[in-house]
């Protein structure tokens, strides 16, 4: 989840990102505030009262999703999420780790508990469509911790998402929550609830709030994609892939291919 999250590569749990060079791709088209046409092509108003049953006209209609998703805008909008979370302070690397701590959780519960984290809704209200899949979820947990929900790596992270203490406490504020960062169900909810935030916050600057999380919505280019970058976000931090004023950059594209392959290839998907 963390920046430069590469610390249990030693421990041979999973395939782990290395440092890159960031890599930003260009955009054919022009730096506008204005909606694309794309965009402008499947917006459209609620029908007229005078041309629909009184009962049809009261009833409210959401624009359609365009079956292809919005090119990323050049010129993000302004974030509507103005608490953020706080920069990583990785503490004192120790003498030995990673480290183990607690009861390992079998295959079956790690199974559950990431189950039950895709399954939640977390912005019930601004965007209940906003929804983690579970491939993402649980290649996440592979690539961060190999489903180890009891390690402590070098660099802070905690058990199975590799959540990072500070983040966690910044998250339970935030959406008013009381997870516990060693417990392997709260650990998936952290890992979850960080997802869904990266989710809105870049997908309402970049992506004209279209927050689908669809790997056919990706092209060859790795920052065409909401996913794409929802993955980067949650190895390197939400500034290191979305900046007021500047194109969507993905810094860590090892790390974004590794979880998209395991995505399809994980051995977990079929525990």
């Amino acid at each position: 989840m963390w920046p430069q999250g590469g610390d249990l590569a030693a421990a041979g749990c999973a395939p782990v990102a290395v440092t890159e060079t960031p890599a930003v791709v260009p955009f054919d088209d022009e730096v506008t505030d204005e909606p694309t046409e794309s965009a402008a092509r499947v917006t459209s108003t609620a029908p007229s009262p005078s041309s629909q049953p009184p009962s049809a006209a009261k009833v409210a209609t959401r624009p359609a999703r365009p079956a292809a998703a919005p090119r990323p805008r050049t010129v993000p909008r302004r974030p509507i999420e103005t608490s953020v979370p706080p920069p990583v302070r990785k503490p004192p690397r120790p003498e030995e780790c990673p480290t183990y701590r607690g009861t390992q959780a079998t295959r079956a519960e790690v199974k559950s508990a990431l189950t039950d984290a895709a399954n939640r809704v977390y912005w019930p209200v601004s965007a209940p469509d906003i929804k983690i899949p579970l491939d993402l979820l649980k290649a996440t947990a592979w690539q961060e911790s190999g489903w180890q929900s009891n390690i402590y790596a070098c660099d802070g992270g905690v058990g199975l998402m590799q959540v990072m203490p500070d983040t966690a406490t910044w998250m339970n504020q935030r959406f008013e929550k009381s997870y516990q960062i060693d417990d392997y169900r709260d650990n998936a909810y952290l890992g979850g609830t960080y997802l869904a935030w990266l989710t809105k916050y870049i997908g309402d600057m970049y992506f004209e709030s279209d927050f689908r999380l669809d790997p056919a919505l990706c092209t060859s280019e790795l920052n065409s994609c909401l996913l794409n970058a929802v993955i980067a976000a949650y190895n390197y931090g939400h500034g290191a892939v979305a900046q007021e004023g500047k194109p969507l950059v993905i810094p860590n594209p090892s790390y974004v291919r590794n979880v998209r392959a395991l995505m399809t290839q994980c051995v977990c998907l079929s525990y």
